[in-house]
């Protein structure tokens, strides 16, 4: 599975207009599922994103995660995260996983979400949505779950 997580004092989504997930300061987390990505591997990117120290200390270093925290999570799906830009300018999807096992997947990541934290939105799978955030620091942070 493949995220980007951005800390950010404030995120959310809209569709056709209205606002379907929106959190003050914690996490937008666009998630792209790939065909062989189990529940399993699921599980592991919401420890990770869980768990990752991105947020200030007294101290002001990275030290505290967003369990520490307690701040929120928007979860967003996001296919294009699998684009395979290398055969010319029209990028390729196929490293997406199908459809139907993408939402399962997204599904997964935010049911073990709200599981394990308090604070949890999310977009619409497949939807034309906007997403609009406040990037706290800038702090983008990849990962790919393997």
């Amino acid at each position: 599975m493949i995220a980007l997580l951005q800390r950010v004092a404030s995120a959310r989504v809209s569709v056709a207009g209205a606002v379907v997930g929106e959190i003050g300061a914690g996490l937008l987390a666009l998630v792209c599922a790939e065909p062989a990505d189990t529940e399993a591997q699921a599980a592991k990117l919401v420890d990770k994103m869980l768990k990752l120290r991105v947020f200030a200390d007294a101290a002001g270093k990275m030290n505290l995660s967003l369990q520490d925290t307690g701040g929120g999570l928007l979860v967003v799906s996001q296919f294009t995260l699998a684009a395979d830009t290398s055969g010319g300018n029209r990028p390729s999807f196929m490293g997406a996983a199908p459809a139907e096992a993408g939402r399962r997947l997204y599904e997964a990541v935010l049911r073990l979400a709200r599981e394990r934290h308090g604070v949890v939105e999310a977009g619409v799978f497949g939807a034309d949505m906007q997403v609009a955030l406040v990037n706290d620091g800038p702090v983008t942070i990849p990962l790919r779950i393997a």
